[in-house]
């Protein structure tokens, strides 16, 4: 495996299973693959999970792990090109990921969708440059599109959970007072249609995902009908993708409750992380035995692990 941006950068899905499971049952019996290798991961956004889980990966698989904030403590960088640099911007990507990846042997990118283009976003222009001019095998670390190592993680905890082959999977919108970007969710319904989970999408008319994610599946726009017999309840907030990156609705009633709980199969909770509590999630139901979410942002070393592990050894 050279790069790691979506579920088609996978051997197959039952391999990386394997892979993250061997992994977690043994998590520092690989550290020859990472030895006197460097991995860097870039933030052009804030992380809390993704920053420490993905360098306690690396760390694990015996790599040095150098984490560089841009914007904070690095020069701004301009990702435009044919731009005058006549602004707050001295470096240009063009120069500056060359040059990172000749200081390292994997670079992590981490880079959120701007909502100033719809194109520009789901074109990745951020993500493909690094895969284009670093040289080095490039990890998505959350892009303007896709999450790929939550959705690993997801996929992880879905399994360790499960109690039936084909279980219900849920995924809702849920009301949130910023506009957030559709990589969560796009990737969520991405890693779980290619697992061929009984996948269902609910959220309010006007948050439909893009196509290429949703593929033949249908969203349900009746929130109690979806979680009527679910196995797993994944809640998430994200911005409009037709009217893009707007908020159509702060809808309360979409939050997820105990009267939503109550008619699922004893649904487990799940949520990525950072929440908005009593917006996303009432406080009853994120804190009750059946909430994972802990566990869930917990498998993100895993998820990050078995991709490193994966990538290391195609080197």
């Amino acid at each position: 495996m050279r790069h790691f941006t979506s579920v088609y950068d996978l051997p197959s899905l039952e391999v990386a299973l394997n892979e993250a499971f061997l992994v977690k049952n043994n998590p520092f019996g690989f550290q020859h693959l990472g030895k006197n290798k460097t991995m860097v991961l870039m933030f052009f956004n804030s992380s809390l999970r993704t920053r420490l889980s993905t360098q306690k990966a690396a760390q694990n698989l015996g790599m040095n792990a150098i984490v560089l904030d841009v914007n904070q403590g690095a020069w701004k960088l301009e990702t435009e090109r044919g731009v005058i640099m006549d602004g707050d911007k001295p470096e240009h990507l063009l120069e500056a990921v060359p040059v990172i990846g000749s200081y390292a042997d994997i670079i992590g990118v981490r880079s959120f969708a701007s909502f100033e283009s719809k194109e520009a976003d789901y074109n990745e222009v951020v993500l493909n440059q690094f895969i284009k001019y670093a040289g080095v095998p490039i990890v998505s670390m959350e892009a303007a599109t896709r999450h790929p190592l939550q959705s690993f993680a997801d996929l992880v905890t879905i399994e360790e959970y499960k109690k039936v082959k084909r279980p219900k999977v849920v995924l809702t919108w849920a009301p949130h007072p910023r506009a957030l970007p559709q990589a969560v969710p796009n990737s969520f319904v991405e890693w779980m249609r290619a697992a061929d989970y009984d996948l269902v999408v609910t959220h309010p008319e006007g948050y439909e995902l893009a196509p290429e994610f949703m593929g033949d599946l249908k969203p349900e726009y009746d929130q109690m009908k979806a979680f009527e017999g679910a196995d797993f309840i994944y809640a998430k907030n994200w911005a409009s993708y037709s009217d893009y990156g707007k908020i159509l609705s702060k809808d309360m009633n979409w939050t997820v409750s105990t009267r939503q709980m109550d008619i699922t199969n004893e649904a487990k909770f799940m949520h990525c992380l950072p929440v908005r509590r009593n917006m996303i999630v009432t406080d009853d139901v994120i804190e009750s035995p059946n909430s994972i979410v802990i566990p869930e942002a917990a498998n993100r070393v895993v998820s990050a692990q078995a991709v490193l592990k994966m990538i290391l050894e195609s080197l």
